[in-house]
């Protein structure tokens, strides 16, 4: 993502397809209209997952971009001057990338230093990565999984960065060796040679993905994998790793030996582009396609969250073919395609904007919402892109291009022979406004590390529940499994028994002071309460009044709701309440389920969370769901009336 505007735009003020001295890489505006297709559609997924659930997409297709017009530069200038100079080449980068970065970095913790100065700590690791372009080997080291909902996490989407910019190291260096060795008719065969390795890495990501659903270690281990002796999830490996992500990056280089502006205008195929432009709309229908069905996670009724199966097993590598299909189409002379629907004017101009616009968008988002996994609505979408397309034109106009194209030095230069040193009422300026970033970065270089409200609240009453364990007993030639309890031990029957998910953990403490037996964990899907009932009834230890709190974690059936209510069938009053999950699709559903089990349940009461607590937002944690103190004493006030306590 880290290229999002003009690496093709280094050669643009010379002539379109060659000069005297050799070839040079053009500047396609159709180019810049397929990025800023790319970067809308990821921005749009960051708003808000339901509407558009595959846009992460778009950063696939800056990959595959980006590998073409790497891999096309080193070879014009190979093919131009003789050799390659990898000075010149990270100079140009490092010119082009590293200026919006640090603004973005200093930003932000400018930002946190002075409106949220809780987050420095947490903020740190991010924005050491960030500056030494390693956020996703850093993600996935930590575990700060990239779909985690509850984190502040403004610095996230520099993992894309850190992809890009490793390669941006590592293949200028690999085609130099091979530039050396190999001529420009047999560059083809070199492109074969990169498809094939995409095409392995595919294998190998299908291979290493496992289907199923995605929890602790201690529920699914096969959904982790070691590391240089580190456990780390499977889905964050592949879907962050520089390694697994590389085969875009791979795919474009492949196009770029084989479809060179300047041999194509050469060769027979520049004549016209009536069959390409057929073949362009279908890869863009199939990317608008893909972006529309296609998932990071899904949720499987009383599983919880699994992986997409169909991204991990060719769906990234579909992508990329559907975009070196695309790129062949715009960036042929003739096409109509290119010419007068992906480069037009509007999507130029975004396309050229397009790595600010991503830069700065999601940290615009997070500033607001806190959590990243909050969705935002219409209202809030405009007026934050708003925001987000004052700072990425200030940056674009004011910082980006005056050090790309050398102005800046050169306006400095001028005005210390004008000026001299920094003295007067200039210098002093200047020395007062330095003083926030730096009092900004020393803050964070002493913060303490302090966890989100949400983590820190759920840590805190996990020893306040009690709770079973299935182990297995070996009985003749087979094994059955044996449920137990684990401390605290309930002895004789339960005045009031709970069992809930994460929001009721959160009020664990306080419901116990009631002396209320709680059962309660993160992540708990509805089923997970069916092991839980049969074994308190099993050994007698049901009281006359349950209550039942489940449904966060994704959707649900009403026949799973029959079964856990069956063992409760004895119980005087089951009291379920309902779900508050804002802008997730199991709110109404298991809402629904819930409301209307009175109707076959004789012995259950709703107690409507949802409808008493929708007008107190401020009962609520940044997510909207867990609540925070003022809401867990409401939480359990009303459970406490409801059990007659």
């Amino acid at each position: 993502m880290s290229t999002q505007n003009d690496h093709h735009n280094e050669h643009s003020g010379t002539p379109a397809w060659g000069t005297r001295r050799g070839p040079v890489v053009p500047y396609v505006p159709a180019l810049d209209g397929l990025r800023a297709l790319a970067v809308l559609a990821v921005v749009v997924y960051h708003a808000n997952h339901q509407w558009l659930g595959g846009g992460f997409l778009g950063v696939e297709v800056f990959f595959v971009i980006s590998g073409y017009l790497i891999t096309l530069l080193l070879i014009a200038e190979r093919e131009r001057s003789g050799t390659v100079s990898l000075g010149n080449f990270w100079l140009r980068r490092a010119r082009r990338l590293l200026p919006a970065l640090f603004t973005l970095l200093l930003g932000t913790t400018v930002y946190c230093a002075l409106f949220d100065r809780d987050r420095l700590g947490m903020l740190r690791g991010d924005v050491v990565s960030g500056f030494l372009y390693v956020s996703n080997w850093f993600q996935i080291w930590s575990g700060s999984s990239y779909t985690s909902a509850f984190s502040f996490a403004p610095l996230r989407h520099l993992w894309s960065l850190a992809v890009e910019e490793q390669y941006y190291i590592v293949w200028p260096l690999i085609m130099f060796v091979l530039l050396r060795r190999i001529r420009p008719k047999t560059l083809p065969i070199l492109g074969l040679v990169f498809t094939s390795v995409a095409v392995a890495i595919a294998i190998a990501t299908a291979m290493i993905y496992q289907t199923g659903p995605i929890d602790t270690f201690a529920n699914t281990p096969q959904q982790f994998m070691t590391l240089f002796g580190h456990r780390v999830g499977r889905i964050d490996f592949l879907y962050l790793g520089t390694i697994t992500r590389a085969s875009g990056l791979l795919l474009g280089a492949a196009l770029a030996t084989m479809w060179r502006p300047w041999a194509l205008r050469r060769g027979r195929a520049g004549s016209n582009a009536n069959g390409l432009d057929i073949a362009g709309v279908v890869a863009l229908v199939a990317l608008g396609a893909m972006c529309w069905k296609f998932r990071e996670l899904v949720e499987v009724a009383d599983v919880g969250v699994s992986g997409y199966d169909l991204l991990y097993r060719g769906g990234f590598i579909a992508v990329g073919i559907a975009t070196v299909v695309s790129i062949a189409t715009v960036t042929h002379p003739r096409s109509r395609l290119g010419k007068y629907v992906i480069g037009t004017p509007l999507l130029v101009w975004i396309g050229k904007r397009s790595y600010g616009l991503y830069l700065y968008h999601w940290t615009v988002f997070q500033a607001y919402r806190k959590a990243a996994g909050n969705s935002l609505n219409l209202r809030e979408f405009v007026a934050l892109m708003a925001i987000t397309a004052v700072l990425t034109e200030v940056s674009y106009r004011w910082i980006e291009t005056p050090i790309r194209n050398g102005k800046a030095l050169a306006f400095y230069r001028e005005w210390r022979v004008r000026n001299g040193t920094l003295r007067g009422p200039l210098g002093a300026a200047l020395g007062v406004l330095a003083v926030v970033p730096v009092f900004s970065v020393v803050s964070m270089v002493g913060a303490r590390v302090i966890p989100d409200d949400i983590t820190a609240g759920l840590d805190a009453n996990e020893e306040a529940v009690t709770s079973i364990t299935t182990t297995t007993v070996a009985i003749g030639a087979t094994t059955v499994p044996v449920m137990a309890t684990t401390t605290p031990t309930p002895r004789g029957k339960m005045k009031v028994f709970a069992v809930g998910d994460s929001v009721m953990l959160g009020s664990a403490k306080k419901l116990t002071s009631y002396g209320i037996t709680v059962d309660a964990s993160k992540n708990r899907q509805v089923l997970g309460a069916l092991q839980i009932f049969n074994y308190y009834k099993s050994v007698n230890e049901l009281g006359n009044v349950v209550v039942i709190h489940l449904g966060t974690n994704g959707i649900t059936k009403a026949s799973t709701f029959e079964r856990i209510l069956r063992p409760l069938k004895d119980v005087e009053r089951v009291i379920v309440l309902t779900m508050r999950v804002p802008r997730h699709a199991s709110e109404k559903i298991n809402n629904k389920i819930i409301n209307n089990l009175p109707a076959t349940h004789p012995n259950v009461t709703i107690l409507d969370w949802y409808t008493l607590s929708k007008p107190h937002p401020e009962w609520f944690n940044s997510d909207g769901i867990h609540p925070n103190a003022l809401g867990q004493d409401n939480y359990v006030a009303l459970i406490v009336k409801a059990a007659g306590l």
